[in-house]
């Protein structure tokens, strides 16, 4: 712990001290810690950064500074009430007046103001908690919806193309002795739907979906709600803000919030996708998105909610092959087991596939008769 106070004394002035430091959150990439300062000012978050998932630190920081400053601004012009509460990541700057201190291990850290008055959503306990997701995510898209995707830098190159991944686990699998029942299932799953799965990327190619800025990662405990209200106040973890299709964003929250068991769990027979929740995410969604959507978005959603438990189960099943590289594991099976989960919910979307699309297209008529008054 020396190392992270040390860290973190960077980011404080010389007449400041560090009251205390704790790990923070449930993040399986960064090492995240909240640091108290000695004096009363505010707390922030530390994080030691995954160079060897995220190799290049400063292209993660330039789109955090571009993304936050143009959403500031989006909010302060664009005259909407829906995000009028919003807050705004803010980086802290070291000591030397830049955004990332290394330390004598070469170790990358960084600084992050603490949302105020709010916490992670670590769960959805009620139909209100998925609405205010959706909703966070709409004021997210709404708000960088006008913003050059070229304009940022790509930090993690391949991520969300399911095309990439399937390439490294073909690479992965025939170099692999591991099979057993679990990992048997785990091969003919994804055997078979290597066809179906590149479903969103074709679409992309086919000028159907257009190239955005997107999130990322936007599961729940990214969403920070007002301890008061319950209302979401800001998404945090803008490490993937990068250009790509929104649709991975919807899916990959819906992924988040409609898997009733969540995604550390080890009775497979309880994981399920919840309709009813993908409703009022998607309720909370198109009202603040608004316009975001295009019909051809609503064109390929049912893809998109499917695809990408898919595409997470198959990079946690590729990361076990491999040894457990990326994702962080406390025992050697846990992105087996990962993997299972991500499997069972995406069985669960393509039986529940007629449902599904009934609530799809109930979302979109209600957009449209939105739109239409």
């Amino acid at each position: 712990m020396n190392t992270v106070v040390q860290a973190a004394e960077n980011f404080i002035s010389h007449d400041e001290t560090i009251a205390g430091v704790e790990p923070y959150g449930r993040g399986i990439i960064h090492d995240t810690y909240l640091v108290k300062p000695g004096n009363g000012t505010d707390r922030f978050i530390l994080q030691r950064i995954n160079i060897q998932v995220f190799t290049d630190p400063a292209a993660v920081m330039h789109n955090l500074r571009l993304v936050c400053a143009h959403m500031q601004e989006r909010r302060k012009a664009g005259g909407s009430a829906i995000a009028a509460n919003w807050q705004m990541l803010q980086s802290i700057p070291a000591r030397d007046g830049r955004d990332i201190f290394v330390d004598a291990d070469g170790a990358f850290w960084r600084a992050l103001g603490f949302i105020r008055g709010a916490n992670p959503l670590e769960e959805i306990s009620c139909l209100g908690d998925a609405r205010e997701v959706g909703r966070a995510l709409g004021i997210f898209h709404w708000l960088v919806s006008d913003l050059n995707p070229g304009l940022l830098h790509v930090t993690l190159p391949g991520f969300h193309n399911v095309e990439h991944y399937l390439k490294q686990y073909d690479e992965v699998i025939v170099r692999s002795n591991k099979s057993g029942e679990a990992g048997r299932f785990c091969q003919q799953f994804i055997e078979d739907r290597k066809s179906w799965a590149p479903v969103l990327e074709n679409g992309r190619r086919e000028n159907l979906l257009r190239v955005r800025v997107i999130h990322g990662d936007p599961k729940i405990n990214n969403i920070m709600v007002n301890r008061s209200t319950g209302q979401a106040v800001s998404i945090i973890d803008l490490d993937t803000v990068m250009s790509g299709l929104v649709l991975y964003d919807i899916g990959d929250c819906l992924r988040s919030c409609c898997n009733t068991a969540g995604e550390e769990v080890a009775e497979l027979f309880a994981v399920s996708f919840d309709l009813e929740r993908c409703g009022a995410v998607l309720s909370g969604y198109t009202g603040a998105a608004m316009e975001v959507l295009t019909d051809g978005d609503f064109d390929f959603l049912f893809d998109a909610v499917r695809l990408m438990p898919f595409e997470l189960g198959l990079r946690f099943y590729t990361d076990f092959l491999k040894g457990n590289e990326y994702f962080k594991v406390s025992r050697r099976d846990q992105n087996l087991e990962r993997a299972l989960v991500q499997f069972k919910l995406v069985d669960s979307i393509e039986r529940q596939e007629e449902g599904l699309r009934a609530v799809i297209e109930e979302c979109r008529a209600a957009l449209t008769g939105s739109n239409s008054r």
